[in-house]
């Protein structure tokens, strides 16, 4: 998000973060009005082991100005994503309050509202169209999107599924996909943490001897990161070489590439979390793709609060280059899978607009977006998952050296606890 500014330490009792799950909800309704329902689905068709729901995972962005402050209040009751210590039930919704001014006026400035639901559902439905080709012994598949923060929110997501058929007693799989590349548990775990959540409430407890297992729920596996999928490498590089030659060729070679990531707090980098490898594992893998040829840097955005964050930052990055002369720099927004406000606002406008002056020669390559390389990419992904018949990755199953999250270990349990249904359904 674009959240540069420093927050102030709070005293002041706010309002509970239950308000903001209430705000949202106000418009979940309309969410489900205004989307065509899936026809309901048959399971277990003869010689198949569709249909299969691709549920999308994300942070979400709110689509109007309305939506702004129910998805700052989640963002920040969020303990996974920004932690504030033992107040932030009190300190997080003083802080939504306080900035969903300033962030409205930023979606205004952007188009009234973020684009990534767009971009989600085009993305999940067009990767679902080539796979209904590539795998048809696990078609159909569905495409879903399920927000952490804005709608459609995980909760309505979930109720959706079991009315089109998946689950409540009657079985199906689903994939939880993250559009996250790179794992982090602020971002993969805490939207898994949610999904596992839901889970629990609408189908844990639905057998009457109460257990978590029942008969007919839905059979979940986790996609929960590709930072170095050859597809996704081949999507940025191509983007990049498109960009770089908007320069004139006397200056293409001497263009620094400044790949941008969300940043991290420092107390979760320390943790162990393995978001900061990983970054680095696609940035090395797009600059091998690109012969090595450029010079690069990783850098970070979207700090938020005085506490440490990962850096360097890439708006600081940006102003020091130019005052050592480099004003050829062209921004690439790695760890994004489509346009939203860390892209259209903060690189475009704040880094770009001000912190270079808007210099011609700052650019910022096109996000992933419609890219059909991309959309191949994400369908090559979820064949090979599918074939594996792997619920989670070796790697999920390993939590962070620091943590101490009972919620964290419950939720990666219970995924990696659903082999033994994928392998009965087998």
């Amino acid at each position: 998000m674009a959240l540069r500014s420093p927050l102030s330490c709070v005293a002041k009792r706010a309002t509970a973060t239950a308000q903001s799950t209430q705000l949202l909800s106000t418009h979940a309704s309309q969410w489900r009005r205004g989307n065509a329902t899936v026809a309901p689905v048959k399971q277990n068709g003869a010689g198949s082991k569709g249909p299969t729901a691709m549920v999308f995972m994300n942070m979400g962005g709110p689509s109007t100005t309305d939506e702004v402050h129910g998805f700052l209040s989640m963002l920040f009751a969020d303990k996974d994503l920004i932690p504030l210590g033992p107040l932030q039930n009190y300190i997080g919704p003083y802080i939504a309050r306080r900035r969903t001014p300033k962030i409205q006026k930023q979606y205004a400035e952007i188009g009234g509202g973020s684009p990534i639901r767009k971009w989600s559902e085009y993305q999940a439905a067009e990767m679902c169209k080539i796979l209904d080709r590539t795998s048809p012994e696990t078609a159909p598949h569905k495409p879903y999107v399920a927000f952490r923060y804005a709608n459609p929110l995980t909760e309505d997501t979930y109720k959706q599924l079991i009315a089109d058929g998946f689950g409540g007693g009657k079985g199906g799989r689903a994939v939880a996909f993250t559009q996250y590349p790179q794992y982090s548990c602020s971002t993969t775990g805490s939207s898994l943490n949610e999904l596992w959540k839901w889970r629990q409430r609408l189908e844990g407890k639905r057998a009457a001897d109460g257990e978590v297992d029942a008969e007919g729920a839905i059979k979940w596996s986790v996609i929960d990161r590709w930072p170095a999928h050859t597809g996704l490498v081949e999507a940025f590089a191509q983007l990049i070489e498109k960009k770089l030659l908007e320069y004139p060729p006397e200056r293409r070679d001497n263009v620094v590439l400044l790949f941008s990531a969300h940043s991290l707090p420092m107390t979760v980098v320390n943790r162990g979390d393995p978001y900061p490898s990983e970054v680095a594992a696609t940035v090395y893998a797009v600059m091998s793709r690109l012969g090595h040829k450029l010079k690069y840097r990783l850098v970070w955005q979207s700090q938020v609060g005085p506490q440490p964050w990962l850096g360097a930052q890439t708006s600081d990055t940006v102003k020091e280059y130019m005052k050592k002369g480099q004003t050829d720099m062209l921004l690439i927004p790695i760890a994004f899978t489509s346009d939203h406000i860390e892209t259209l606002y903060e690189l475009d406008k704040e880094v770009i607009g001000e912190d270079a002056e808007g210099h011609e020669g700052v650019k910022r390559v096109d996000s992933l977006n419609d890219h059909p390389v991309f959309i191949e990419a994400l369908a090559d992904i979820a064949k090979a998952h599918l074939a594996s018949g792997k619920a989670v990755s070796k790697q999920m199953t390993l939590r962070c050296p620091k943590c101490t999250s009972e919620r964290c270990l419950a939720s990666k349990d219970f995924f990696a606890g659903q082999q033994k249904h994928l392998d009965a359904a087998a």
